[in-house]
């Protein structure tokens, strides 16, 4: 049976969670003063595993490898579409990991997994030899899901589901197009990256327009037939932006058949929309790597055992955030902090010859509808017994009638927590 839980439980839940992970001290290091962890992906899952494997037994010797030499920050991106942040706020660099953590960082990107010897081969021809290997990935795009719409077509109509140059080309758009246009998002089926980021986006769009271009529109063409923290948007939407935001699901419009990006229209089972802007966010699958190296099963997503987050496709290897199943855990920066902790944590155990326990996992999810007005959801997870399946033990949204002021200001305080927990 799930549980509500309030926000008082909540951050009494977080705090516990957070000291279970960092209190747990391995009782002896001389069986890992020479064992070594090599990560694949600086995001935040990466950069998490490999800080609190240091915290937990600095005997451990840990690589982190990133072909980018700082992380652009997915949360926060839409801000910048909104205009509220620069691109350059997002960016977090590797200093405090290579300073504080001792942990190496090696710009490259990873190419080979050769696990019957145990190494990562690079890009470049190098090599790194390891104990446990953690992959962390991130996504990237089913580019034939959508006819009309592949990587070529996105350089021309964004999806913004990277930030990057991406971010900036939607933003760019947005600012060129003419009062009273129509911007159009499509949205597809779960599981994607984070959710309710396409709603967030909408909703700070609607807050970008609403100052500078109050006659537009915005359409959202949805896959889907219900959203996370559908009613509070809806609820948002009508205070903020009456009249500006109209939501299509799939059961009205069927399945988005073919995107024209010379027209800027989209086609979906029953009807043709023709949009100003349009902002298309593809379905989506594991990065290329775990696909590359046989770590993603036939729906395109990695399989893993819930208490080690290690694959079960390629033993001493494991995967987090969003590159794994983890469902009814979300896609998105807190569930992939919450994992890493759980994986440092186990591979700390198993090479200390110790048996992971159970996990205890955690995510709780912020979105902006406006500066001072956002709204939150918690889920909380174990592994079954019986099945080993993960489940949601305790869920709960922000109440209606909820402070969003006082919502908005603890969802900025969030944001430097998660950055300094993972990045340091």
């Amino acid at each position: 049976m799930t549980r509500k839980l309030n926000r008082r439980g909540f951050l009494k839940l977080g705090a516990l969670l957070g000291l279970s992970a960092c209190s747990a001290s391995p009782a002896k290091q001389a069986a890992t003063s020479k064992a070594r962890v090599v990560v694949v992906g600086g995001g935040y899952g990466g950069a998490t595993t490999a800080r609190y494997i240091r915290l937990l037994d600095p005997g451990i010797r840990v690589t982190l490898v990133e072909p980018n030499p700082r992380n652009l920050s997915c949360p926060g991106s839409n801000e910048v579409l909104a205009g509220w942040r620069k691109l350059d706020d997002l960016a977090i660099d590797y200093a405090h990991l290579r300073q504080n953590a001792e942990i190496e960082v090696v710009t490259a990107q990873a190419a080979r997994i050769d696990n019957k010897n145990r190494v990562l081969a690079l890009k470049d021809g190098g090599k790194l030899h390891y104990d446990r290997l953690v992959v962390a990935p991130g996504i990237d795009f089913r580019w034939d899901a959508i006819a009309g719409y592949d990587f070529a077509a996105s350089q021309r109509v964004a999806h913004a589901w990277k930030a990057g140059p991406q971010t900036m080309l939607l933003r760019n758009q947005l600012r060129a197009m003419p009062d009273g246009g129509v911007v159009m998002l499509t949205v597809p089926a779960a599981p994607y990256r984070c959710p309710p980021g396409p709603y967030e986006r909408a909703s700070l769009i609607a807050n970008y327009l609403q100052r500078c271009k109050p006659r537009s529109k915005i359409i959202i063409l949805d896959a889907k037939t219900q959203f996370s923290k559908q009613a509070l948007f809806f609820e948002g939407w009508k205070t903020l932006y009456p009249g500006m935001i109209e939501w299509l699901p799939s059961e009205s419009e069927g399945l988005i058949e073919q995107v024209n990006v010379d027209t800027l229209t989209v086609t979906t089972h029953f009807n043709e929309h023709r949009a100003d802007v349009l902002n298309v966010i593809p379905p989506q699958k594991a990065g290329s790597f775990a696909e590359e190296n046989g770590l993603s099963d036939a729906g395109g997503w990695c399989p893993v055992d819930f208490d080690s987050f290690e694959s079960t496709l390629l033993p001493r290897v494991h995967v987090i955030g969003d590159a794994c199943i983890a469902y009814p855990m979300p896609k998105s920066a807190f569930s992939a902090n919450s994992q890493a902790k759980i994986c440092a944590l186990a591979i700390v155990n198993l090479l200390n010859e110790r048996t992971p326990s159970p996990p205890s996992l955690i995510n709780h999810c912020y979105s902006f509808l406006a500066p001072d007005y956002a709204i939150s959801i918690t889920g909380v997870y174990a592994r079954t017994t019986a099945d080993k399946r993960l489940i949601a033990t305790t869920t709960g949204e922000t109440p209606m009638n909820a402070d969003h002021a006082q919502e908005a200001h603890l969802a900025k305080n969030w944001q430097e927590h998660i950055r300094k927990d993972s990045f340091g």
